[in-house]
C-alpha cells in the first residue's frame, strides 16, 4: 500500500521551456528544492523548448542528478512543436518522471491527474462544433482532453488530489492576456470533471502574462508558469484531508 503522509509539500513549476542553451540553468532551482524538504516536484507543461528529443534529455539528465523526489508532470503545446512528443515523453519517463496523459499516480496519499489540456475558449467565448470540419476537429480535441481527465480523476481513490494540466480550465488564470487570444489558452471543458470529482488543487501554465490564481468553486486554480509567478518555483502545502489544503509558502526569486 503506497505510503501516506498527513503533510505533503509539493513544488509545481511551468514552463520552463528547456532548450539547447540550458544546461546547468536548473541545478541552483533543485538544490532549493532539496533544501525546502518538498515531497513532490511538479511539472505543469512546455517542459522543452521546441519539442527536441535533444532538449529532453538535458532536462532529463539535470533531473535525474538534482531531483530525489518523485516527479509528475505533463507535456505542453511546446513539447509537440517538432512532431517527436513521444520521443519527448519516454525520455522523461525514463529519467523516472511520471508523465500523465489522462493517467492517474498517487504518491504519499496524493493522487495526481493529468492531461496536457487544449484550447478553445471559456463562457460565453467556448468555441463551438459549428461549420467546417476543422472547427469542429479543434473542438472535438478539447472535448477529448477533458474526458481524459475525467478517466483520470474517476480512477482515483486519494482523499486528497491534484489535478495537473498546462491549458488553462479557467478564464481567471488567463486574464492578463489579450481578451483575443484567450480562446487560444485553454477551455472550461477541462473545469467540468474537475467540479463533478473534486480536487484540493489545480494546478496549469501556458498562459505566460496570466493571473497566478482563480477558482473552481471552491477548488482553488493557481497558473504557475514561471513567467507568473515571477519565482523559479512555487510551493503548495497540503494538510489533512481533502479541502485542507493551503498554499501559503513561495518559492525564491
Amino acid at each position: 500500500m503506497p505510503t501516506q503522509k498527513p503533510f505533503v509539500r509539493v513544488v509545481a513549476v511551468g514552463d520552463i521551456h528547456y532548450g539547447r542553451g540550458s544546461a546547468g540553468s536548473l541545478a541552483p532551482i533543485f538544490a532549493a528544492v532539496a533544501e525546502l524538504q518538498a515531497d513532490v516536484l511538479v511539472l505543469c507543461g512546455d517542459l522543452t523548448d521546441y519539442g527536441l528529443a535533444d532538449e529532453a534529455r538535458g532536462l532529463a539528465k539535470e533531473l535525474i542528478s538534482g531531483v530525489k523526489i518523485p516527479i509528475v508532470g505533463v507535456l505542453g503545446n511546446h513539447d509537440f512543436q517538432s512532431g517527436t512528443q513521444d520521443d519527448v515523453h519516454q525520455i522523461l519517463a525514463e529519467a523516472g518522471v511520471a508523465i500523465l496523459d489522462g493517467d492517474s499516480f498517487e504518491v504519499h496519499g496524493v493522487g495526481f491527474a493529468g492531461v496536457k489540456g487544449f484550447a478553445g475558449g471559456f463562457g460565453r467565448g467556448t468555441l463551438g462544433p459549428w461549420g467546417e470540419p476543422m472547427v469542429k476537429s479543434f473542438v472535438q480535441e478539447a472535448i477529448n482532453e477533458a474526458l481524459k481527465l475525467e478517466s483520470a480523476l474517476a480512477r482515483l481513490r486519494t482523499t486528497r488530489r491534484i489535478a495537473v494540466l498546462h491549458y488553462a480550465p479557467i478564464q481567471a488564470t488567463v486574464e492578463g492576456e489579450p481578451e483575443g487570444i484567450h480562446v487560444l489558452l485553454g477551455s472550461d471543458r477541462l473545469a467540468t470533471p474537475i467540479a463533478e470529482y473534486g480536487a484540493d488543487l489545480v494546478l496549469h501554465g501556458h498562459a505566460h502574462a496570466g493571473s497566478f490564481q482563480g477558482c473552481i468553486g471552491k477548488i482553488p486554480v493557481y497558473n504557475v508558469a514561471v513567467h507568473v509567478t515571477g519565482r523559479d518555483f512555487w510551493i503548495f502545502d497540503l494538510e489533512g484531508a481533502r479541502g485542507r489544503s493551503e498554499a501559503h509558502v513561495d518559492g525564491p526569486s
